[in-house]
């Protein structure tokens, strides 16, 4: 993935551009970047919504869900993306950091058999994560991001880190929580940080890895649930002692595990072998 000249070049996005920005940044900046999704269902939607002259939003990039990028601002410039925001003694996040907009529709609700969005889509099982937002204490339901989503928002800031002194990577929920929930638990926000700021030289495979190594069963029985939390439902019958698991991910004490299926187990009952 290319810059040139603040913009994206053809082979890395597509180019739509807005002129609703504050103007260039000031020296030394932008120094951060701020993730968040567009609650909407399609890449249209989200630019035409950033292009409607009413809407007093903008972003430099929108991530579609096969992982290509539309540019609508040039990353020398100002766009309004975080809105009220704060982050250690800084205020009004815009004048400081780029803003990435992935298309998810966020926040879903339980509906009969299935989940539905707050704009009306129905989502499948395979489409849906269940996870407790990082400023709450409850599960609720997320739309997935795609692979693709993903490795493109990580490459996107691995290159946006090669031309600029990046030196954050925040989620607009840790800028304005209470009044944002993006990107929420569904996107993994603390390893895309971890990788791009944090881990010296990683290959691209090593980047992406999902899985933290392997456990066992140490409890007679271990119940797999949808979610991490008691309150979420069983999928499967329990696990039996021994049983050798492939632990996914990690979350409040919780692995999320596969076998034959993939759902989440408590931490308490699993050593971790590696």
């Amino acid at each position: 993935m290319k810059i040139s000249k603040h913009k994206l070049t053809n082979e890395s996005a597509a180019h739509e551009p807005v002129k609703k920005n504050s103007g260039r940044f000031a020296r030394g900046l932008p120094d951060t970047i701020v993730i968040h999704y567009t609650a909407g269902g399609s890449l249209a939607s989200a630019v035409n919504t950033f292009k409607d002259p009413d809407v007093q939003a903008s972003a430099h990039v929108v991530v579609d869900k096969d992982g290509s990028i539309t540019q609508m601002i040039p990353f020398d410039h100002i766009a309004w993306h975080a809105g009220r925001s704060a982050f250690q003694d800084r205020t009004s996040l815009n004048r400081f950091s780029i803003g990435i907009e992935i298309v998810n529709a966020g926040r879903l609700e339980k509906s009969g058999s299935g989940w539905s969005s707050w704009f009306g889509r129905n989502y499948s099982e395979e489409e849906v994560i269940q996870a407790v937002h990082r400023n709450e204490d409850s599960p609720s339901y997320w739309e997935r991001f795609t692979v693709e989503q993903i490795e493109a928002v990580f490459n996107l800031c691995k290159a946006l880190k090669k031309r600029y002194d990046i030196v954050h990577i925040l989620g607009h929920e840790e800028i304005s929580p209470g009044r944002k929930s993006d990107p929420g638990p569904a996107f993994p926000l603390d390893k895309l940080r971890d990788n791009i700021l944090y881990a010296q030289r990683k290959d691209e495979d090593e980047l992406m890895d999902k899985t933290p190594g392997k456990g066992i069963v140490k409890a007679s029985a271990l119940n797999i649930r949808s979610g991490p939390s008691v309150n979420t439902r069983t999928i499967a019958e329990p696990l039996s002692r021994n049983t050798e698991l492939k632990i996914l991910d990690e979350q409040n004490g919780w692995y999320q595990v596969k076998v034959e299926i993939s759902g989440w187990v408590s931490g308490d009952f699993v050593e971790k072998i590696s």
